[in-house]
């Protein structure tokens, strides 16, 4: 009888997969020995695979390079890093070894460009496209970035005021974006995404404040939608209504001639995962170019702005199971030595499942059991996964320590999470650790950031000293009451 959970996972999916194989009843990731990183460096513990982000990128720019030759498609095809999505400077240096562009959200991220300058991660031939809404300081330093001779930072307009308030800045004529504002699915709370400009009013908007300005050039039209990239009649609809403003917008504006498509790629969220990007990727080329053609119009360049698929694949988080607590007759809480909420915050904000395998004891007997964090929240638990309502772990045995794995969360959980911040209940956030090959190809590991210790969170709070906050420095001011 098959009761093993090695036994589960080979009757359930195709296993083992190109990153995940089973030797010595352990799981390996890339070929990384976990179970030898816990042994190293204890859990909890996040760490981030830097090549994976390199072999993201390399996918995607091969299969628009080949659906452009096999559609005969002209036009160049640009990569551009959503950095929101990982911040991390390990992150934006793996990625910029790759020749990509950077897309960026608010003010600091200007810094960071700035910063990347200096080192000469990317110069003045880099794209830097800026979206979101801008408020002061975006703008002050977008101007700043455009005025010391980024020529390539092309802001992206999302409202009717920007570019007022770019033009009163800059010394020379700029290129900019327009978003679209595109529709969002029946399921939603709204109806238009609040970012951007809408479909009907964008070529009057061209026409009325942009045709006849002499300090700016319409270059790039921006297009994204908030459910991604997927093989269905919503999104080839949305893309659909964004040709048309494009071919109609080009026909009165020569100067446009690129399309920027955004983001969307899903990444792998369950060993069951299937999607073709190939087959994607060339259907939204082919359209392109199409209407494109039967418009009479020059097809555009491409740029794209993937975030979570670039990083999403090059993270992990590796927690041991302390206890386990027998609540009624069907049920069983495994506990972890960490936090859902606070290292994992999307499986509590928005219902996101991640790949979660065992470390180790893959030949123990499995069981049915849920996962709780160590807060004092209700909703710090994980308990099911992407292709079934259960979670099947190996049988907890207090004299055998389980560890468990979450993949491919390398997007977004940082920040969102508040990395090196105040968590909640003040449980401390895991050390980090950062995975790369040498030139030999040999795995090397490193602490990016101890686990926090309680006078990090104590200085936070103000409770020290030794925080950048106290009594003897303290501005003060009185505020008069009224009467």
């Amino acid at each position: 009888m098959n009761t093993k959970y090695i036994d589960l996972i080979d009757q359930t999916f195709d296993f083992p997969q190109e990153e995940f194989v089973v030797e010595h009843e352990n799981l390996n990731f890339h070929g990384i020995d976990l179970m030898a990183l816990v042994e190293t460096y204890g859990s909890p513990l996040k760490f981030t695979y830097l090549p994976q982000i390199a072999s993201n990128i390399k996918r995607a720019k091969k299969w628009f390079g080949d659906a452009m030759k096999i559609n005969d498609y002209k036009g160049d095809y640009h990569y551009c890093y959503c950095t929101k999505s990982s911040h991390f400077k390990h992150v934006l240096d793996e990625a910029l070894n790759n020749n990509v562009h950077i897309e960026t959200s608010s003010a600091f991220d200007i810094d960071i460009v700035e910063n990347l300058k200096s080192e000469g991660k990317i110069n003045d031939d880099t794209y830097v496209i800026c979206n979101g809404f801008k408020r002061a300081q975006y703008i002050t330093n977008i101007t700043r970035l455009i005025n010391n001779g980024h020529t390539n930072c092309i802001p992206i307009i999302d409202n009717y005021n920007e570019i007022e308030l770019l033009t009163d800045s800059i010394s020379n004529p700029i290129n900019i974006g327009i978003r679209i504002a595109s529709e969002e699915e029946p399921k939603f709370a709204f109806y238009t995404s609040r970012l951007g400009i809408g479909y009907k009013n964008i070529v009057p908007f061209y026409l009325n404040q942009i045709q006849n300005n002499d300090m700016v050039s319409l270059k790039m039209l921006h297009f994204f939608i908030n459910t991604g990239i997927n093989d269905n009649a919503y999104y080839w609809n949305e893309l659909a209504k964004c040709l048309k403003v494009y071919t109609s917008l080009k026909k009165v504006c020569p100067s446009l001639d690129s399309l920027n498509i955004g983001g969307g790629f899903p990444i792998k969220n369950s060993l069951a995962f299937d999607f073709d990007y190939e087959y994607m990727v060339n259907e939204i080329i082919s359209q392109i170019k199409q209407v494109c053609d039967e418009a009479g119009v020059d097809t555009p360049h491409i740029f794209t702005e993937f975030g979570s698929f670039t990083v999403g694949e090059s993270g992990g988080a590796i927690y041991e199971i302390l206890h386990q607590k027998q609540q009624n007759d069907r049920e069983k809480w495994n506990m972890i030595n960490s936090s859902f909420i606070t290292t994992l915050p999307d499986t509590w904000a928005i219902n996101k499942r991640f790949v979660m395998l065992p470390i180790n004891r893959w030949k123990d007997n499995y069981e049915r059991v849920l996962l709780g964090g160590l807060t004092c929240d209700s909703d710090d638990y994980y308990n099911s996964e992407q292709h079934a309502n259960a979670i099947y772990l190996p049988k907890y045995d207090v004299e055998k320590p389980l560890y468990i794995g979450f993949f491919n969360t390398g997007a977004y959980q940082e920040s969102i999470g508040g990395f090196g911040g105040i968590q909640h209940c003040l449980i401390p956030a895991p050390k980090h650790v950062v995975i790369d090959k040498d030139s030999d190809g040999n795995i090397v590991t490193s602490l990016f950031k101890d686990q926090q210790k309680s006078e990090d969170l104590l200085n936070i709070l103000g409770y020290h000293s030794t925080s950048n906050v106290n009594d003897e420095s303290l501005e003060t001011h009185k505020i008069e009451a009224s009467n």
